[in-house]
């Protein structure tokens, strides 16, 4: 584990006072951290401050809305990014899920308020409300046309809603508990639901009916991911012919992220386990970053990094702290994470410092949606906040 550096989290509003303080840490393990702050000597006719940094601390550039500072002893740089704007008017309570429709227009969210809302992601204008699940909603996610949503609740129910006019077009019933995450297949004909009631199970949207159990876990199924595998993975063969209303579920592998520490992979298709990782403690989430690699977060902080070929020791594991990780999502070259301690942080290959979203402060931040250099994240404190990356 490499060291983490941690900044104040309304560090972009404080460094614009003179003499504004923000406190600044760089923990590294098995070490006493390192703690130091950042000094507002005054801001420029362009807007920028000018910052110093307290001793063991250097500032490398700053922008309107970035910094970036390194800790030289223990060779360790973070850029700390600050949102374009954030979104305090869209839900009363803790925003649960969010996603962004492929064309970058509009976001959809779901909240403990008991709403499901549909909102245009430049200036968080509430479009449409939802209505329809009994109970929380837990996830939401965009067709990829950005026309339709899929969500699933606590009610067991799945459902899929025009964004057009909020009409629900259709509901799947035959889950025996709340369902967690969902997936959908290529275009959308078949959609993927993750339950509480330990079963992942394909759907017909079509026919609104279900196509079969893809896995029975027997313990709850926390997040899924579907990919498309490699050529050299054995995806094993269907005990009986498919039916022809799935489509597009050849040479896919669905990940569960399990709430018995457990890592699974199946061939979607063909309903065979392809792998089983064991990790430190129950998996809340998974991802794909391309058809070898994929990534896995767990309770106790862990982001393990496998090879689907060779899944007996992880390629790597991250652990920048012990709170949980709530999201992983593939960006560029690398990754975005959030965790429950309020952290969200970009690793890229090319990069020599790790990119930290700021301003949640110890709210979880549960889950990050990106759309081309934007990102999108949702967090107990009710906010949607978005990120421009360009800004780097």
């Amino acid at each position: 584990m490499a060291a983490t550096m941690r900044v104040q989290s309304d560090w972009n509003q404080v460094l614009r006072r003179n003499e504004g303080e923000a406190w600044l840490s760089c923990r590294s393990p098995g070490k006493s951290t390192l703690y130091g702050s950042l000094t507002c000597q005054g801001v420029g006719s362009d807007g920028i401050p000018e910052i110093s940094a307290s001793e063991g601390f250097v500032v490398n550039e700053i922008t309107k809305k970035s910094i970036l500072v390194s800790c030289p002893h223990e060779n360790v740089s973070t850029k700390f990014l600050a949102p374009y704007t954030s979104f305090c008017r869209i839900h009363q309570k803790s925003i649960i899920c969010i996603d962004i429709s492929s064309g970058g227009g509009l976001g959809v969210s779901t909240s403990t308020d008991g709403t499901m809302k549909i909102w245009q992601a430049a200036n968080g204008e509430i479009r449409r409300l939802l209505e329809g699940h009994v109970y929380d909603v837990n996830c939401c996610r965009f067709f990829p046309s950005g026309l339709v949503v899929l969500s699933g609740g606590m009610d067991a129910q799945l459902k899929i809603w025009s964004a057009e006019d909020a009409s629900c077009v259709v509901t799947f019933k035959g889950h025996k508990g709340g369902i967690l995450d969902t997936a959908i297949v290529d275009r959308g004909r078949n959609v993927i639901s993750g339950s509480r009631d330990g079963t992942a199970r394909l759907w017909d949207c079509g026919k609104s009916a279900c196509l079969g159990v893809v896995a029975d876990c027997g313990s709850p199924v926390n997040g899924i991911a579907l990919g498309v595998a490699d050529n050299t993975i054995n995806l094993g063969s269907p005990e009986k012919a498919p039916s022809e209303r799935e489509i597009g579920t050849e040479g896919k592998i669905l990940l569960l992220a399990r709430e018995d520490k457990k890592l699974q992979g199946v061939g979607l298709q063909s309903r065979q386990p392809v792998f089983l990782f064991v990790g430190s403690d129950a998996f809340n989430c998974c991802t794909f970053l391309s058809s070898i690699y994929l990534l896995a977060g767990t309770q106790d902080g862990n982001i393990y990094q496998l090879d689907v070929r060779n899944t007996k020791a992880p390629v790597q594991i991250i652990h920048r702290s012990g709170a949980p990780v709530l999201c992983l999502l593939p960006y560029k070259d690398g990754f975005i994470a959030s965790q429950g301690d309020g952290t969200c942080f970009i690793i890229q290959q090319d990069l020599d410092h790790v990119i930290d979203l700021t301003e949640a402060d110890c709210d979880p931040v549960y889950k990050v949606a990106t759309w081309e250099k934007q990102i999108y994240t949702c967090c107990r404190d009710g906010m949607v906040r978005r990120y421009q990356l360009s800004d780097l």
